[in-house]
């Protein structure tokens, strides 16, 4: 999800589609998120219904490949502007929804079939400005067949969770280097880019053999970008502007925090096995991280994908500090010291700040729109003889 390519796609909209198939698409993948956090609650343990025995175990492929891999696909349909690049993002949306209703084996060869997608069009992108960030983002697709793969070949989840992280992580980051361009990166910081590009992929590559010794490299390789992060992003420089720019800096900056704690934890501990460590792995990179840069983003990308302006609000602090507070409360004080309850608690809260997340977009949204509609009424009793 770029800011620099959403800038590009909310110039030039006269050539778009129809609005409503992108609503439908971004329907969908809001469905499986809320479908997610429903599933994230029994993995807390709290008493809810599960609409059946394995509704749990979905839980992180519904966040990463239905909610997550909809939407970044979606953004990449609307850079390219070719009709048939929708299928891509549509076949993403299908599978989360699929697996939702219990046609889990149609779910998977959907979200498959969408990463091979993603990659082609990651591929068109190339054939018009070939550059380091597409390779590294088509990276980050080719992770996503590969969890796609090793879902549909029967393996856990939490074998392939490396790959989903791989997915998120080298999306992320080529987005970042796009963006980084701007400061005329010298030859040193674009292959110390690839470096940690290239350490993060061997290590998750390395885990089909040997987790140990793969989640290490892959921890090294996070380590080493977040040290690139923190070296060469403009949100160093832009956290000092003000209003929207500034909240988007924070976020950012806060994410790479959550990615150096990562990276620690993953060259620390090592483990797939279900536990403390492994939760705290776990949602360091996916909730500290990559919600972070959600949170971040978003304000930007959905008026270039929906065309809903979202005006900044001094409010959109709150669903961020609330995510990043809960997240210490859960990985401190559940996962280190084994407070149980401290655990849930910063679940539950985590989930919290998600949905205030999307409260806070809607409520932008709509009381952007009142306003103008109510602006315009003013103009046109004044405009009246």
């Amino acid at each position: 999800m770029t800011t620099q390519t959403a800038h590009r796609s909310a110039v030039t909209p006269a050539r778009r589609p129809s609005i409503r198939p992108r609503l439908v698409i971004g329907a969908a993948g809001m469905l499986t998120l809320l479908a997610a956090l429903w599933a994230a609650l029994l993995l807390l343990g709290l008493s809810v219904p599960a609409p059946r025995p394995d509704f749990a175990e979905i839980h992180g492929p519904l966040m990463v490949l239905g909610f997550l891999g909809t939407l970044i696909a979606l953004e990449r349909a609307v850079a390219i502007d070719l009709r048939p690049g929708y299928a891509v993002p549509a076949l993403a949306g299908f599978g989360g929804l699929a697996v939702l209703v219990g046609a889990v084996t149609v779910g998977k060869i959907a979200f498959a079939a969408a990463g091979i997608g993603l990659i082609v069009l990651y591929a068109i992108a190339a054939t018009r400005q070939a550059s380091t960030h597409l390779t590294v983002m088509a990276g980050g697709a080719v992770a996503w067949v590969v969890a796609s793969g090793l879902w549909l070949a029967g393996w856990d989840v939490a074998r392939f969770v490396p790959w989903l992280a791989g997915f998120l992580v080298l999306t992320i980051t080529g987005e970042r280097l796009e963006l980084a361009r701007m400061l005329s990166l010298d030859r040193f910081a674009r292959r110390s880019f690839l470096a940690a590009a290239g350490i993060f992929l061997i290590g998750v590559t390395v885990t089909l053999v040997s987790v140990r010794w793969g989640m290490r490299v892959a921890g090294i390789g996070l380590l080493v970008f977040t040290a690139w992060l923190a070296r060469y992003d403009v949100a160093r420089r832009t956290v000092r502007q003000h209003g929207l720019t500034r909240y988007m800096a924070v976020c950012l900056l806060a994410g790479y925090g959550w990615l150096a704690v990562a990276g620690a934890l993953w060259l620390r501990f090592a483990t797939l096995a279900d536990g403390p460590a492994y939760d705290a792995m776990l949602h360091a990179t996916f909730l500290g991280f990559v919600i972070g840069m959600v949170f971040a983003h978003a304000p930007v990308i959905v008026p270039a994908v929906f065309r809903a302006e979202i005006p900044y609000r001094r409010y959109f602090y709150g669903h961020v500090v609330l995510l990043h507070a809960s997240l210490v409360l859960r990985i401190l004080g559940g996962d280190a010291f084994g407070n149980h309850l401290a655990w849930q608690i910063g679940g539950s809260l985590n989930e919290v700040a998600l949905l205030g997340f999307l409260a806070a977009m809607v409520i932008a949204i709509r009381s952007h729109q009142q306003a103008k509609r109510m602006r315009s009424a003013a103009g046109g009793a004044t405009a009246s003889p």
